[in-house]
């Protein structure tokens, strides 16, 4: 009776460990399109990725490179420091998107000139909510950010 048992509990335990191979496997297909890696300017340069990979790319946007075209295309410049990559994005920008500022495209490279369809502005860092603000006053810990 005992190998029955036996028998019963590594069967149930293989199934167990198939099922969860099978359900990682699925996992992993479904997600394929929805990883977006991250890269910098320089990494870009450095090796260029496929024309069909999307991918993230952030920095700033580089001083004097906004151009607004005809239409909604826009073009500009992001950098950070170790390379630059053109970027060119049809569409509204975010209230928050200037230059000098940092931001974060999601897009793919094409013929050298990164042609996003995602711009995401990034705020500074110093930035707090006005309730939050309010409530650390209340409290008497609040300090004037020095870059004010």
């Amino acid at each position: 009776m005992k190998s029955l048992k036996k028998k019963r509990r590594i069967q149930v335990i293989a199934l167990a460990v198939v099922a969860l191979a099978l359900s990682t496997a699925l996992i992993g297909y479904g997600m394929r399109d929805g990883i977006n890696f991250f890269r910098s300017p320089a990494q870009v340069v450095a090796e260029p990725p496929a024309p069909t990979e999307t991918f993230r790319l952030g920095g700033l946007v580089e001083e004097g490179s906004l151009v607004r075209g005809q239409g909604e295309t826009i073009t500009f410049n992001v950098t950070d420091g170790g390379g630059t990559v053109k970027v060119a994005y049809t569409g509204v920008l975010p209230d928050l998107f200037s230059e000098n500022q940092g931001m974060i495209g999601t897009g793919k490279l094409v013929d050298g000139v990164f042609v996003a369809h995602e711009i995401l502005a990034k705020h500074d860092e110093s930035y707090m909510p006005k309730e939050v603000v309010d409530a650390l006053k209340e409290q008497g810990v609040y300090q004037e950010p020095s870059g004010s």
